[in-house]
């Protein structure tokens, strides 16, 4: 399953991510994860967020820069080799991966990694091959 993710642009200065976060606040939009990677100039925060359409539009509407993006959520296990055993997949199929972040999931001994690929649909079915499914947008924002 696919999940959809909210890219935005921000300007890499003081003061940059409360305004963002303070749109969300304001419209009871609650953030499920997110990463942040910023160059000198600007950065890209990456949300996962459950009301995503209420999400880029309220964001857009506030004047924000806002790309809606197919990412998939796995399920890893938390200990040595977890990750591994993703990334032999990936490996075994010649994927690229575009970026990944982390999270924890409140289950014992599972995090969740997000992960951007280039044809993410047919990543998917290689993850289904290996017995290994995609976690649910109705199950990450339970």
């Amino acid at each position: 399953m696919l999940i959809k993710q909210l890219s935005l642009f921000v300007e890499n200065k003081p003061g940059s991510l409360f305004p963002i976060c303070k749109v969300l606040k304001d419209n009871n939009i609650s953030i499920r994860t997110l990463s942040l990677a910023d160059t000198a100039q600007f950065g890209i925060l990456r949300l996962l967020v459950k009301e995503w359409e209420k999400a880029r539009d309220v964001l857009t509407a506030a004047g924000f820069i806002v790309k809606v993006t197919d990412v998939i959520a796995l399920p890893v296990e938390d200990r040595p080799g977890g990750l591994s055993e993703l990334l032999e997949i990936v490996d075994k199929h010649n994927i690229s991966v575009e970026y990944m972040y982390a999270f924890t999931f409140g289950h014992e001994q599972t995090a969740v990694m997000v992960f951007r690929f280039e044809n993410p649909e047919e990543t998917l079915k290689y993850f289904h091959e290996e017995n290994i499914d995609a976690i649910k947008a109705f199950d990450l924002f339970r």
